[in-house]
């Protein structure tokens, strides 16, 4: 039975493979609109039914919010083999020819292949937009540019840096840290942006799996304004290495995704960048308490406007949370 479950998956990709032309321009739609729906800790284990859960809930929401491009911000496997159980949480977007970025977790390359093997894997699908940049730390390192809706210039660029797994220093043995030659290249590719903008930052979000120090650091100041569940505090590295800050010298980065938390799904407002959670979208194979249960976060463009909206959908066809950033929180 198990080897049949893997075969299904087989012929979905090589169906899909003959009627899709997969285009790795994105722009945004006649009615100046992109949504984005981003996937978060699936932690999908082939052949466990706990499993379950995470992919219907995928098919609810991708039926529901038809997104331009969907994101999976880390864990999408959480057992061996590897190689089923990512195909397993891919394959909603698969069956529907959606375009589709992915950026490491912590445990994507615990289960018997590396992150090289992996993004091998992706790149054989159709509809990955999922590549690598040479020479930067990591391996889910890149840069997607939004078109205008007549593909003439770029209108929002998305970043997507590999956030590592674990630091191999003993004495700060806990989640590594987005690294110094990341951020040289963040920098170096925002400040191409901009000059190409005749010096005006372009509009860009940025997607990573384990959330910056400054999620915590935002959460205890009283003065912060967040909208959204925040059932434990974020498990961030002990370092800071600077990437917020770099963030918001350069003036670009509107709003960073992240996951590994899984019963927090807020976004809190932080010196004029919005760090916002996903909802946790994995099944009943790891902890996954939070209150209404899996789900996604949304999250929708306007062309020309600096500004985004978003909002949280779960099973049932519920939605909340639905926030304009920055302009609800002005």
């Amino acid at each position: 039975m198990k080897k049949l479950r893997y075969l299904s998956v087989l012929a979905l990709l090589f169906c899909s493979a003959m009627c899709y032309a997969q285009n790795s321009v994105l722009k945004f739609n006649s009615d100046k609109k992109f949504k984005i729906v981003q996937f978060t800790d699936v932690h999908w284990i082939a052949g466990n039914p706990a499993s379950d859960i995470a992919g219907e809930r995928m098919n609810e929401v991708l039926d529901a919010e038809k997104p331009d491009l969907v994101i999976y911000t880390g864990d999408l496997v959480f057992g061996p083999p590897a190689r089923e159980g990512f195909l397993k949480a891919l394959e909603p977007v698969l069956k529907r020819n959606l375009p589709f970025a992915v950026t490491f977790g912590n445990h994507d390359d615990e289960q018997g292949m590396t992150r090289e093997q992996l993004l091998e894997l992706m790149k054989s699908l159709p509809g990955n937009l999922s590549t690598t940049t040479p020479g930067v730390s990591g391996v889910t390192n890149y840069i997607l540019p939004i078109k205008t809706s007549d593909g003439k210039k770029d209108d929002v660029v998305l970043y997507f840096f590999d956030s590592h797994s674990y630091t191999s220093i003993e004495e700060l043995k806990h989640y590594a840290w987005i690294n110094l030659d990341q951020i040289q290249w963040y920098a170096d590719n925002s400040d191409r942006f901009t000059a190409a903008n005749s010096g005006t930052p372009l509009t860009s979000l940025a997607f990573f799996h384990i959330p910056l120090p400054e999620y915590n650091e935002a959460c205890a100041d009283v003065n912060s304004k967040f909208v959204g569940y925040r059932g434990e505090a974020a498990c961030a590295p002990k370092i800071n290495s600077g990437l917020f800050a770099a963030m918001r010298s350069k003036g670009d980065i509107l709003g960073t995704f992240v996951g590994h938390d899984h019963i927090n799904d807020y976004l809190v407002n932080w010196r004029s960048i919005a760090l916002c959670y996903g909802r946790y979208t994995g099944g009943g194979t790891v902890y996954n308490n939070i209150p209404g249960g899996n789900g996604a976060r949304i999250i929708e463009l306007t062309e020309g406007e600096r500004s985004f909206r978003t909002w949280i959908r779960i099973a049932g066809g519920q939605t909340f949370n639905h926030i304009t950033y920055p302009e609800d929180f002005k």
